[in-house]
């Protein structure tokens, strides 16, 4: 599985890393999605090899201790978890 884009209000680059079983990354994806945010995902455990290997290199150098979700806004803040507050201040109009 490639990243998946989701159309919607531009608020700049974001990019979720997810668990395709992880309730958080649903919540998280339930939430970009009712504020209208356009963003891209990966369910980075359906990935495999290659992929796979990059999807969770990427996800380290964000978050060393690897946990979901992870969601990268501009190339430059990351927030880990379900944070509603923090993704509703950071993706703010």
């Amino acid at each position: 599985m490639a990243v998946e884009h989701v159309a919607g209000k531009n608020m700049g680059k974001v990019m979720l890393y997810a668990l395709s079983t992880c309730v958080w990354c649903k919540k998280t994806r339930e939430l970009l999605e009712s504020m209208g945010i356009e963003y891209d995902y990966e369910y980075v455990d359906l990935l495999q090899g290659g992929e796979k290997d990059r999807a969770l290199k990427e996800v380290t150098h964000w978050n060393p201790d690897c946990n979901f979700p992870t969601m990268v806004v501009n190339d430059q803040k990351c927030i880990v978890g379900f944070d509603e507050n923090k993704i509703r201040e950071t993706l703010k109009s």
